[in-house]
């Protein structure tokens, strides 16, 4: 990967667990300039404990409050100047089927995935246009890519990502702004602990699709590949992302397929 993340002021949101904990520590061994952005501030001073010191900036950020997102840019271009890489990893996901979901918990989950995450680019957008360029790296899923069991709403929000990053990507082609979309599949995380459920409660579950997925330090290091060779978008995980090329390629025989899938 050589330096290429090297003194890059980089902003992680949901860096306090999961993916977006594993890229701070690798990018931090790329020497990499850091912004930790999640809800909670303990998790994110403990994580920059284990951190190189002086190189990063703890910024608590809630994605459901937006309002609070320009002061926040403010505080990181005070510090560092620029903001050359904003991964927008923050999110969580869904356990419960549509029908049992309420209307509540679904907008939660789209004010959180879709709309916190797209207000926090439009409040960037503007200095990377200034400073001559930029990447925005944007945690879809294969949910992005087709719908699921117990996902309607989560799938639904990471669908919206593409639309609007895909035109995003067209827009500022021109600035030197480049948009890599990740689409991870079953990855080793604690998503599926964290996920909401019909009420809106946490699912409180390991799933097995997760216990058994992708380590999460291979699944950065292809994110990190990505956003080197500025892909437009990658799929990360195992023989479950073959479905996006099946669903493409072999429609009929994908829904055979899918409809046996274990939904967690």
């Amino acid at each position: 990967m050589g330096t290429y993340f090297a003194d890059k002021v980089i902003w992680i949101t949901g860096a306090s667990s999961g993916i977006g904990e594993e890229l701070c520590k690798q990018l931090d061994r790329q020497q990499a300039r850091l912004i930790l952005s999640a809800r909670s501030k303990d998790k994110l001073e403990d994580l920059s404990q284990r951190l190189s010191p002086n190189n990063h900036l703890v910024l608590p950020l809630d994605l459901a409050n937006s309002s609070s997102f320009d002061e926040a840019v403010e505080q990181v271009i005070a510090k560092f100047g620029r903001i050359d890489i904003l991964i927008n990893n923050g999110g969580l996901s869904q356990r419960a089927t549509a029908l049992e979901t309420s209307l509540a918990v679904d907008r939660q989950i789209m004010e959180i995935n879709y709309f916190g995450n797209v207000a926090l680019t439009k409040a960037v957008l503007p200095f990377m246009r200034k400073q001559g360029g930029g990447q925005f790296i944007v945690m879809s899923s294969i949910a992005g890519k087709f719908g699921f069991y117990l996902r309607s709403a989560y799938s639904a929000s990471k669908h919206a990502l593409h639309g609007f990053y895909e035109s995003l990507a067209l827009e500022e082609a021109d600035h030197d702004i480049f948009v890599t979309m990740v689409c991870p599949g079953k990855i080793n995380t604690n998503i599926s602990v964290h996920a909401l459920n019909a009420s809106g409660q946490q699912h409180g579950v390991l799933d097995h699709n997760q216990e058994t997925g992708m380590p999460v330090d291979q699944c950065v290091q292809q994110i990190l590949k990505a956003t080197e060779r500025k892909s437009k978008e990658v799929l990360i995980g195992n023989k479950e992302i073959l479905a996006v090329y099946i669903k493409r390629f072999l429609p009929k025989l994908f829904w055979k397929i899918i409809k046996n899938q274990s939904a967690t």
